[in-house]
């Protein structure tokens, strides 16, 4: 009877996991989609990934079963789904022909949500995030490409946008309280 109980916990506790690497599969179908030009559904799967994001946590928590292991994989998971995937869908969409610049831009993206990652992981977290989260800009990048595609957007405005939500992901002058 122990050994049922056992692993009745082993596969509670990997659950969260579970939603975590749905994230990561949908931000890799995301990344898939935007190869083939189909940049709305490369936009739908970031923001269902969000979602997905957004349950691993709180089922952790209902769970009881947050992890230093879980936290690092959600991080990692997150970088493509809500760092890479949104990059890339942004050049591909937006900024391609910009050249050099338009990489600089999402390059600074994904590297400015793979630091606020990082610095969230090592800090003691109070219930308020410095700096807006990695998943909330990436989101933010799929809603505007949505909206480009039904009504064309400046790529100036794009730009500075990227530029923005990267400066936002670092900052610690940006402080939101966790809800």
């Amino acid at each position: 009877m122990k050994r049922i109980g056992v692993k009745k916990v082993k596969v509670k506790a990997h659950i969260p996991n579970m939603f975590t690497f749905f994230n990561l599969t949908l931000g890799i179908l995301a990344i898939v989609s935007i190869i083939n030009e189909s940049y709305t559904v490369s936009a739908l799967l970031i923001l269902i990934a969000a979602f997905m994001d957004r349950l691993d946590g709180q089922l952790a928590r209902k769970l009881d079963v947050e992890s230093d292991l879980g936290k690092e994989l959600d991080s990692l998971c997150d970088l493509i789904s809500f760092g890479v995937a949104p990059a890339i869908l942004i050049w591909s969409f937006h900024l391609v022909n910009v050249g050099v610049i338009g990489l600089v831009i999402i390059v600074l993206f994904a590297v400015s949500g793979a630091y606020r990652l990082a610095r969230y992981n090592i800090m003691e977290f109070e219930g308020v995030y410095m700096g807006i989260p990695i998943t909330m800009c990436g989101g933010i990048v799929a809603l505007l490409t949505l909206y480009s595609i039904n009504y064309p957007t400046n790529v100036h405005f794009v730009g500075m946008m990227m530029l923005f939500l990267s400066y936002s992901m670092i900052s610690k002058k940006i402080k939101l309280k966790k809800k």
